[in-house]
């Protein structure tokens, strides 16, 4: 098996996962057997990839091998003409490979996961594993509970809607709101996901971005007027600006301070303030716009951060909705602003247990400590950072760092 086959089948399991295993669940309506077989064609393309070539569409490829195998499993498990019509819907009603697949699909998949009848945090990781093809362990760290809570919490989230018969449907527009702080949720952490992955060598997974952004958009066309989705949609959309000047040409990472600000998407920036400014005028503030500020204040074309300014930011999106990640990302612009001591003195008030292994709280006193000149602590600290991050250009970022206090 050739290195191009391999990555030409990640790649297409990172833009491609979300779309076949939402067209599967829409034809057979049984998830598990959508996730199955999807996981099968990626399987599949792996030995006929490299004896045939890849394929010129290689998405409608394994959606053509993916239905072509929940057709076998369905005839297998057949039960008399019930089975038979099954059979026969999912033939029908599948297009031929290369044609386009209904575009909201995914958004469709969303709004079945995030069904008010499921508990909150049930609704989100559901969506993230289905449409993100996100593992478990990932969806775990994002929530920052044991791999084996969040297992349960899938079986139990899969079963509920195959038992309560929930459609898989875009609700009516009165039934919207009751799910759109799930369906929020979720974009917000298929775009974090995508942004700075939770594992792997690559920092930012694009194909998810792009995913999270358009589903964003498609959102807020279908909710105009909904304040949060308009600023959600910014936030993503200044984070993105900024994607080709996190990383350097070797694929490490570059932070804030030192990114060529040329490099900036200046289109995605002035949409992301054409989309937040229309949510500010709606007059119903929150922590979606309060993040999309924040994040217009990182991406001015001067460089001239107003860490006071986001200092202030996080003390009003905390009063929002309070949380021990957004009290670190406050003792950082405090740092930034006041000074390291005082920066410092803030983290030193964050419980680890509050951020189980959560590395950028380890990340962030490395840092402090460092503008201190304690360098011995702050290789400590970087060490430990290093040990609990995910990606492999954030371990080598860490790592120069550790080196750097060490020598």
């Amino acid at each position: 098996m050739t290195s191009e086959v391999e990555a030409a089948v990640a790649d297409a399991f990172h833009s491609e996962w979300g779309r076949i295993v939402a067209t599967l669940v829409r034809l057979t309506d049984d998830w598990d057997l959508a996730e199955e077989c999807t996981q099968d064609a990626f399987a599949i393309a792996l030995g006929r990839w490299s004896r045939d070539g890849i394929p010129r569409h290689p998405g409608a490829w394994l959606t053509t091998v993916a239905r072509n195998r929940a057709i076998d499993r369905v005839r297998r498990a057949r039960v008399g003409a019930a089975k038979e019509s099954e059979v026969a819907a999912v033939q029908q009603g599948e297009p031929e490979a290369g044609e386009e697949e209904v575009p909201d699909d995914r958004l469709r998949l969303m709004f079945t996961c995030c069904h008010p009848a499921l508990p909150f945090e049930a609704r989100v990781a559901l969506t993230l594993r289905t449409l993100a093809g996100m593992t478990t362990a990932e969806i775990a760290r994002a929530f920052l509970v044991p791999e084996a809570t969040m297992a349960q919490r899938l079986v139990r989230a899969k079963r509920k809607i195959r038992n309560a018969g929930i459609p898989f449907v875009v609700p009516a527009a009165h039934q919207l709101v009751e799910r759109t702080a799930a369906v929020l949720a979720v974009l917000y952490l298929l775009f974090n996901e995508g942004y700075s992955a939770s594992s792997g060598a690559d920092l930012v997974r694009r194909s998810l971005t792009t995913e999270a952004i358009r589903l964003g958009r498609v959102l807020c066309a279908l909710m105009p007027d909904e304040p949060e989705a308009l600023g959600l949609l910014a936030l993503m959309l200044f984070h993105d600006a900024r994607s080709a000047a996190r990383v350097d040409e070797a694929g490490d990472l570059v932070v804030l301070a030192d990114q060529d600000r040329s490099l900036f998407d200046a289109d995605a920036i002035a949409e992301g303030h054409e989309r937040l400014d229309a949510a500010l005028r709606l007059h119903r503030p929150g922590p979606f716009q309060v993040q999309a500020a924040i994040a217009a204040c990182h991406v001015q074309a001067d460089g001239a951060t107003d860490w006071a300014e986001i200092a202030a930011l996080y003390d009003r999106l905390f009063q929002m909705a309070p949380s021990a990640v957004i009290e670190l990302n406050r003792a950082v612009a405090v740092s930034l602003s006041e000074g390291p001591d005082a920066g410092l003195a803030l983290v030193e008030r964050i419980a680890p247990e509050w951020l189980p292994d959560y590395h950028l709280l380890s990340a962030a006193r490395a840092d402090m400590l460092r503008q201190l000149g304690r360098r011995a602590e702050a290789a400590d600290a970087y060490r430990e950072a290093h040990d609990l991050a995910g990606t492999d250009a954030e371990r080598r970022y860490l790592e120069r760092r550790r080196r750097e206090m060490s020598s």
